[in-house]
Order: structure tokens, then C-alpha cells, then sequence
């Protein structure tokens, strides 16, 4: 257990994120194997495959709930040096982990390709997302157990083994790629199936190395045992809290689907250009993503010490560093879109669609690293919904009126770029407005509370 109630905010937000960007490079790595070989393959088979990997947020929308629920309230416990409690919560979220790792294993195979009946193109587009998706499922549903296991390391302060298993996981999974995917060494090709299986396989052995890591050198959180039985007050707890976060990738997946059935009225190229787009996307946002992870665990853990300033110190380093960081990247993707692409296909109308993607998708980059911040902020203060309502408002005003755009004749793909642009500075607007409504109900109006104000006599 590491105690971040003492000791210099931007120490613990450096030490803490610097293993935990580390990490998600090594694992987004994979991801940029995958882009790598699969892109070889033809557009079909990456529009495909970004097709199917657009799941992954719905699947991300699940665990973001124990996530965020299971982090958050076993940090609050840490902070207020109650172990027993911290290991009740972490075990109810295994709990959960557990069924929803079977329930959703059921519907995955049973009517997931229902999925990309809507969503593909064509058939051979939707024939390369189902091939995908069902040796890809392992990967997610392994997700709900390895989710719980971080968020609560990372609620008692210990994020390195975490980070390393990742890092472990994913050398296996590049190693894995080219020797599934295009048949190096073997020469049996498997295309997008061997994508997902490489996928499938590393997400199996990180769930192992994590669990021996537990069992053998983890004191302070222990595994539950098969006589655990279901808490409903804490399982309520751990949902309610989660519930907002889960909310909002739920949202994001949402929006992906909709901008995936709007491109479907083009050809494979355009759906291929996006899901490329948004993989480098999600690689750009790697040292912001991790500042903003790092950010809830420190100020959970002084909010429950009642030590309100470092929670307030925490919101502004965490504010200026993610912005500071999304300016950086702006300016790089103004300057040069295209050349980000080049290594991941070689189909000119590919790596056209997906430039003008991130040409206009940097410009709202400063105000969703303001987002991330401000989510964050809610998670430590252990009321996410806030964050739900900002995501849905950005949701409603995105999704109206690209459904009515499309069905017009002159639609046009950068008219979608152009209202994600607008939506997320609005956004950004209201989670300013709700965070520092928020701020001064948990922090100002209690810290009044804790110290009134002198008497005269």
C-alpha cells in the first residue's frame, strides 16, 4: 500500500503515471501490430476489424464500472487506513467480475454478430468483423477479472506490477500477431482470425501472471475464496458509484456505432480510414490518459483524510498538465496528419479519410484533455454522474443531427469531424460548470463544516 496523502502532489502524479503511460505504450503497441498486418490485408479486412474492435467500447462501458467503482471506494478505505473494508469491496468487485464474465460470454457468441448487420458495408466486410470478434471475445471477457485487479492495486497506490504484466502481455501479443495473422514461420495465414487469437492468447497470460502476483506477493488485498458469498450493500456500492463512468463509454460506444453506420453508406475505405484514425488517436492521448488514471487514486485517498487543499492542488496540476500536453499534440497533427498513417496502409483513400480525420479531431484535443481531468475529479469525489450527464449532452448534440445529415443527399464525411469538433468543446464547457458546483459542495462547504468560523464574543 502506498500512502498518497503525504508527500508532493506532482511526485505522486509523475511517479504514478509514468509507469501506468509506460504501460498503456507497450500495450497500444499491439494494438499498432494489429494495424500493421491487418492494413496489409486490404481495406476490407481493416475496415473489418475496426469494425469489431468498435465492441471493445461496449465491452469497456462493463468494466468501467468496477473499475472506477472498485478504484475509487477501495482508495477512499485506504485513506482512511481500513483494510478490512478495502478487502470486502475488492472482493464483491471479483465477484461481479465473475458474472459478468460468463453472462456476457453467453451473449457475445449467441448474438453478437447481429452487431454488423447494420454496421458493415458489405458482406465481405461483415464475413472479416464476425471472424474477428469471436476469437477476439476471450480478450474482452478476461477484461471484467483483469480490470479489478488493477483498479484495486491502483486504489492502494501500486501501479509497476500492473504496468509490467501489461508490458508482458502485449511482447507476447506482437510476438504473436505476425505469426497468426500473416504465417511467419508456419505458413498458415489466418488473417483477422489470427488477429484476435494473438489478442485471446495475451489476455490469458496476463490474467495468469496477475493472479500469481496476487497469491504470491500482495499482503495488504488477498484473492477472495470459493465461500465468499454476495454483499448486496457493498455490491450496490461499488455499481452505484461505477454506474456514471460505465455510462460514459457506454456513450462513447454509442457514438462510434453512429459514426460507423453513417460511413457504412460509403465504401469500405472510409470505415477502414476512421477506425485508423482513431487507433493513432487513442496512441496520441497515451500521456494525458495516463495523467488523468493517476489523478483519481491521489485525491481519493486525501479527500477521505479530509485533507481538501491537496485535492484541490491535485485538480490544477492534473488540469494544467493534461491541457499542456493536448497542445503539443495539436500542434504535431497540424503540422502533419498524413505521415502518422503511411506505415498502415498502403490505399491512398485510406490514409486520406483517416488524416482528415485527425486534421480536424486535434482541434477539440486541449478541451478533451480538460474532460479527462475533470472526470477523474468527480471519480475521486466519489459522485461520477456529473461526468455521465456532460458525456450524454455531448452524445445528444453529436448523434441528432449526423442521423439527419445522413439520410440527406449531399452528406459529406467531414460534416461528422466537424460537429465531434463542436460537441466536445461543449462538453468541456458543462463538466467545468458541474465539477466546480461539485467542488464546492465536497470541499469548500465541508471543509466549513470541519473548521467554523470564530465566535465573537
Amino acid at each position: 500500500m502506498k500512502d498518497l496523502t503525504q508527500g508532493k502532489i506532482v511526485t505522486h502524479l509523475i511517479t504514478m503515471a509514468v509507469p501506468m503511460a509506460i504501460g498503456m505504450f507497450i500495450q497500444t503497441l499491439y494494438f499498432l501490430v494489429d494495424l500493421y498486418f491487418v492494413g496489409a490485408l486490404g481495406a476490407t479486412a481493416l475496415a473489418g476489424v475496426s469494425n469489431a474492435g468498435s465492441v471493445f467500447f461496449f465491452i469497456m462501458a462493463l468494466t468501467q464500472v468496477l473499475n472506477i467503482g472498485c478504484g475509487t471506494l477501495v482508495a477512499h478505505a485506504v485513506g482512511r487506513k481500513d483494510r478490512a473494508e478495502a478487502n470486502a469491496l475488492f472482493h464483491q468487485s471479483m465477484l461481479i467480475a465473475v458474472f459478468c464474465t460468463v453472462a456476457f460470454g453467453v451473449l457475445g457468441y449467441v448474438f453478437g454478430h447481429l452487431f454488423f448487420e447494420f454496421m458493415a458495408p458489405d458482406a465481405a466486410t461483415r464475413q472479416a468483423a464476425t471472424d474477428y470478434f469471436y476469437w477476439f471475445l476471450p480478450a474482452l471477457l478476461l477484461q471484467f477479472g483483469l480490470t479489478v485487479m488493477a483498479a484495486a492495486l491502483r486504489g492502494a497506490g501500486v501501479v509497476k506490477p500492473v504496468m509490467l504484466i501489461s508490458m508482458l502481455a502485449v511482447v507476447l501479443n506482437i510476438i504473436l500477431s505476425p505469426i497468426l495473422i500473416s504465417g511467419w514461420g508456419t505458413g498458415n495465414a489466418l488473417g483477422v482470425t489470427g488477429a484476435g487469437l494473438a489478442s485471446s492468447l495475451s489476455a490469458f497470460a496476463a490474467m495468469v501472471m496477475t493472479l500469481w502476483y496476487f497469491i504470491r506477493k500482495v499482503d495488504y488485498l488477498t484473492l477472495p475464496n470459493m465461500a465468499l458469498r454476495p454483499d448486496r450493500k457493498r455490491i450496490l456500492q461499488v455499481i452505484n458509484l461505477g454506474l456514471p463512468s460505465g455510462g460514459e463509454f457506454l456513450l462513447t460506444f454509442m457514438y462510434m456505432s453512429v459514426i460507423y453506420w453513417a460511413l457504412s453508406q460509403f465504401a469500405a475505405s472510409a470505415q477502414a480510414g476512421f477506425g485508423l484514425g482513431v487507433r493513432i488517436m487513442q496512441v496520441l492521448f497515451l500521456p494525458v490518459m495516463a495523467v488523468a488514471f493517476a489523478a483519481p487514486a491521489i485525491a481519493a485517498q486525501n479527500y477521505a483524510a479530509g485533507k481538501y487543499d491537496r485535492v484541490q492542488q491535485t485538480y490544477r496540476y492534473t488540469s494544467l498538465l493534461t491541457c499542456a500536453l493536448m497542445a503539443i499534440l495539436t500542434l504535431a497533427c497540424l503540422i502533419n496528419a498524413s505521415w502518422f498513417f503511411a506505415p498502415f496502409s498502403d490505399e491512398p483513400q485510406v490514409i486520406l479519410v483517416a488524416a482528415t480525420f485527425l486534421g480536424y479531431v486535434c482541434l477539440n484535443f486541449v478541451p478533451a484533455g480538460y474532460t479527462f481531468t475533470a472526470s477523474g475529479m468527480f471519480q475521486a469525489l466519489g459522485n461520477t454522474w456529473p461526468a455521465l450527464y456532460s458525456t450524454a449532452s455531448r452524445f445528444v448534440l453529436f448523434a441528432a443531427p449526423v442521423v439527419w445529415l445522413a439520410g440527406q443527399q449531399d452528406f459529406e464525411i467531414e460534416q461528422v469531424w466537424i460537429f465531434s469538433v463542436t460537441t466536445v468543446y461543449c462538453q468541456a464547457v458543462i463538466s467545468y460548470l458541474l465539477l466546480r458546483r461539485e467542488m464546492h459542495k465536497k470541499l469548500v462547504l465541508s471543509e466549513a463544516e470541519i473548521m467554523p468560523p470564530a465566535v465573537r464574543s
